[in-house]
């Protein structure tokens, strides 16, 4: 059985064998044939042209919001834009709290930082709010903030026990794996350098199934908000993340290899789908790599396999390694110095096969209850080290559960350099299988961890040099993602960004294109108290807009807050413009007898 397709029954079939909630499963959709539909009939070529907004206009943008919650706004950001009290947040909270005492603390953060980013304490407390919203145009994704108060240590602790295997720990076993893909003391602390994501260190398989029955209920309550909502689920808190290490190993080795035989037949540089190797050249770099011999690459590499052409792509090859590589030898990977094939690490134990076996069951879990409630699931991204798997186990949800439409939404990172080539590969592959490609795209929430890693264990930078270079990546692969969208009908894509070009420049290409919000096909997402003057205008204007809508009780919520603060402090162009909008509501309230304005 081959490594994807072993992956399949194991997504589809373990889930029989031990029920993790009482959750009624959905039916699995029925397959569909390839080919993207045609895009629209003649009897639409009269639609209205794509709605006109206007981001400068803040009577329409904060249209929504009382005078005493814009005022709150700009205190908020105001303060969240002061380095001084940023670099000493920790500190001032923890003393506000020893000085008011709890009750009056409860009531202080929910007047002021609690009130702006998070919406209440549970689902109940929520609701008028997401009501609220919804009424002016723009949803809600549920996100419960909740976090696990550790310590550094304590976290570093979890870390290193959860990322290595017991035969590492014990050391009968070496580790074959790359510096970036094996755990490292000084970053056991993930929180650190992290502005925008909610961290989840493993602790119990008990504490997996809880997070599992958290994201259930968050999805049972998106159902129930919208007849078009969307979750958010990360994998790392469904299991052990040594299996995302170890996996993610693998998938970059493979991968490598395929870039390095194209090197040796001078086809560096080009973009990975674009990249085509002459099969006999190839050949004889798997045998020369011991991975086959000449009589089994005889039935690898067919006519049936490869069609006419004598060449192979990067999906064609991930597609022969999938179905030639068993489960058992899926942790052996080609060494580059040696040209031989190595043991990543010689085996799991029983418990982390089991352990293994129970993060995809609770995927399997979730992704069925998202299709029976008619929910979208976006998988979010997390470290470079965790991603490729994270992509890879996503990407089989996808084959499965977006038949119909995008169901499960991948996330990418358009800060990485590779982020162009994992967009297009994706695509690329929805187009040959058949099944609807779901992205959300983000500019990436682990920069200064990232870099900081890279320096220190001593292993590529993956991460653009600048801002600048980011944000072109990002509209690069948002552009073809778009061109896509306008010869498919079943694709659908998340422009999740704070960045008002961004925006503009979302808003152009659809009108360039022909796709209108009434297709259903291009959304946009900002963070609740964040953004305000773009995500209204866009909901009011008709477009597809959500809000991530944080929520948990007050002291529980404390480490999403620190780090709401310190993302508005790096994000200080956009925050500005923000509170110079807030501002100059204000004074139109004030100067045309509107300061007890009540949203209608």
């Amino acid at each position: 059985m081959g490594l994807r397709r072993a992956l399949r029954v194991q997504l589809s079939a373990l889930c029989r064998r031990a029920p993790l909630s009482t959750a009624p499963a959905a039916r699995e959709q029925p397959a569909a044939g390839p080919g993207a539909e045609p895009r629209r009939g003649p009897a639409e070529t009269a639609r209205p042209p794509v709605p006109a907004v206007d981001f400068g206009n803040t009577q329409e943008a904060y249209r929504s919001r009382r005078s005493w919650e814009l005022v709150r706004s700009l205190l908020v950001l105001r303060l969240c834009a002061s380095p001084a009290l940023l670099a000493r947040h920790e500190q001032l909270l923890h003393l506000a709290r020893r000085l008011l005492g709890q009750r009056l603390f409860n009531t202080l953060m929910k007047m002021t930082f609690y009130g702006q980013f998070v919406a209440g304490e549970d689902q109940e407390s929520i609701r008028p709010l997401i009501q609220h919203n919804r009424a002016f145009g723009v949803g809600s994704i549920l996100d419960y903030g909740v976090e696990e108060d550790l310590t550094p240590e304590e976290a570093e602790r979890t870390e290193m026990e959860s990322c290595s295997s017991a035969l590492e720990r014990d050391g009968h076993g070496i580790s074959k794996r790359e510096k970036q893909f094996q755990a490292h003391r000084a970053f056991g602390d993930r929180r650190d350098g992290v502005t925008s994501a909610r961290t989840y260190f493993y602790a119990s398989e008990a504490k997996c199934d809880s997070h599992m029955e958290t994201f259930l209920r968050c999805i049972e309550a998106s159902g129930r908000a919208s007849e078009d909502g969307f979750s958010a689920i990360k994998l790392t808190a469904l299991g052990r993340p040594q299996f995302l290490l170890q996996f993610s190993d693998v998938l970059t080795k493979w991968r490598r290899f395929f870039h390095h035989v194209a090197a040796e037949q001078g086809k560096a540089g080009l973009a990975a789908v674009d990249t085509k190797l002459e099969v006999a050249a190839l050949q004889e770099s798997v045998v020369k790599m011991g991975i086959a011999s000449r009589a089994e690459i005889e039935d690898w590499f067919t006519g049936e396999t490869l069609g006419v052409s004598g060449t192979l792509d990067l999906l064609d090859w991930c597609s022969l390694i999938d179905s030639r590589t068993e489960l058992s030898r899926h942790l052996v990977v080609p060494n580059m110095q040696t040209g031989r094939l190595e043991p990543l690490l010689s085996r799991f134990t029983e418990e982390e096969e089991r352990q293994m076996t129970r993060m995809l069951q609770r995927m399997d879990v979730l992704a069925k209850k998202a299709s029976q409630a008619g929910v979208r699931l976006m998988v979010d991204a997390e470290q470079t080290y965790f991603q490729p798997a994270i992509s890879r186990l996503t990407l089989e949800m996808q084959r499965r559960f977006n038949v119909e439409r995008p169901l499960i939404f991948n996330t990418f990172q358009c800060y990485l350099r590779d982020a162009y080539d994992n967009v297009t590969l994706d695509v690329e592959l929805a187009r040959r299988e058949g099944w609807c490609f779901g992205a959300k795209l983000v500019r990436g929430a682990y920069m200064a961890q990232e870099r900081a890693r890279a320096l220190e264990v001593g292993y590529e930078d993956p991460i653009n040099p600048t801002y600048e270079a980011t944000s072109i990546v990002y509209h690069r692969c948002l552009d073809y993602v778009l061109e896509e969208l306008k010869h498919n009908t079943r694709a659908a894509v998340m422009v999740a960004s704070h960045n008002e070009d961004t925006v503009r420049f979302t808003l152009h290409r659809m009108e360039e294109l022909g796709l209108h919000p009434a297709d259903r096909q291009v959304y946009f997402g900002q963070l609740l108290g964040m953004c305000d003057q773009i995500s209204f205008p866009l909901g009011q204007a008709g477009f597809l807009v959500y809000k991530y809508v944080p929520y948990g009780p007050v002291m529980e919520v404390l480490p999403y807050l620190s780090r709401r603060a310190l993302e508005n402090s790096g994000v200080m162009k956009g925050a500005q413009r923000e509170r110079q909008l807030l501002w100059q509501e204000l004074k139109r309230r004030l100067c045309t007898g509107g300061l007890f304005h009540q949203p209608a």
